[in-house]
């Protein structure tokens, strides 16, 4: 193992060891929903926005009802939709809240759950998204299974911080944890259905940049990630 290599597995040990002596030591109390409210998801997106808009000539597809029982232990809210504009695109949006992020209830990443259901990802890699005046560190995947090849961009927030990695939610939940906060969270989550992995995910940007100021404001840090002091000196937008 290289030096480098070394110092990554101590520093993702230290993590877990802190994380666990934090829960044995600490164990939060207050709830964010609480403190600042629960978002009601259905309405925090709205049915139309700019150039697109539910389409509301596809079926819903609910999940198989082992699956569904599964998310309803995990997750709180669930939302999926899928929106079309004026040019034939189509963007599907899947959004899955939980009111607890602990280990227990931690959101489920792509990379994990589209294997199994039978995709395969071939491509896996970071990529910023600037919306409503935040740079969010979003992942950016290349899935297949059989004829179908859906490009996906999604991030994960635990109270009002945008994480990337295990590590990363794993030092967001200690951080809130020792203000003696329980942090809720979500995943977020766009896919389109399109061979050329670029045109899907340039798609997906320009869905997300529309969707961003039609967010309410007061949630819209549970969704996009707190804004810095910097962007919103340079921007004023949020």
């Amino acid at each position: 193992m290289s030096g480098s290599a070394k110092r990554r597995a101590f520093l993702v040990a230290g993590v877990m060891f802190a994380g666990a002596g934090l829960a044995v030591g600490l164990r939060p109390t207050i709830h964010m929903a609480d403190a600042t409210g629960t978002p009601d998801l259905e309405k925090l997106f709205p049915m139309s926005f700019g150039d697109w808009r539910v389409d509301t000539s596809l079926p819903v597809v609910l999940p198989a009802p082992d699956v569904k029982a599964q998310l309803d232990k995990i997750y709180n809210q669930v939302l999926s939709r899928t929106y079309t504009n004026s040019k034939g695109d189509r963007v599907m949006l899947s959004v899955a809240y939980g009111g607890d992020q602990s280990d227990a209830t931690s959101a489920h990443r792509p990379e994990v759950c589209y294997p199994a259901q039978g995709f395969a990802i071939s491509k896996n890699f970071g990529e910023t998204i600037r919306v409503s005046g935040r740079d969010i560190q979003a992942r950016r995947l290349m899935s297949q299974m059989g004829g179908r090849n859906e490009p996906i961009t999604y991030w994960i927030v635990v109270g009002d911080e945008v994480v990337t990695t295990g590590v990363g939610q794993k030092l967001a939940q200690m951080k809130f944890g020792l203000k003696n906060i329980i942090a809720d969270g979500l995943i977020v989550r766009v896919s389109t259905i399109d061979a050329d992995m670029a045109r899907g995910h340039k798609i997906q940007t320009e869905f997300l940049v529309a969707v961003g100021p039609a967010l309410d404001g007061k949630f819209a840090p549970r969704v996009l990630g707190k804004c810095s002091a910097e962007a919103s000196a340079a921007s004023g937008v949020c």
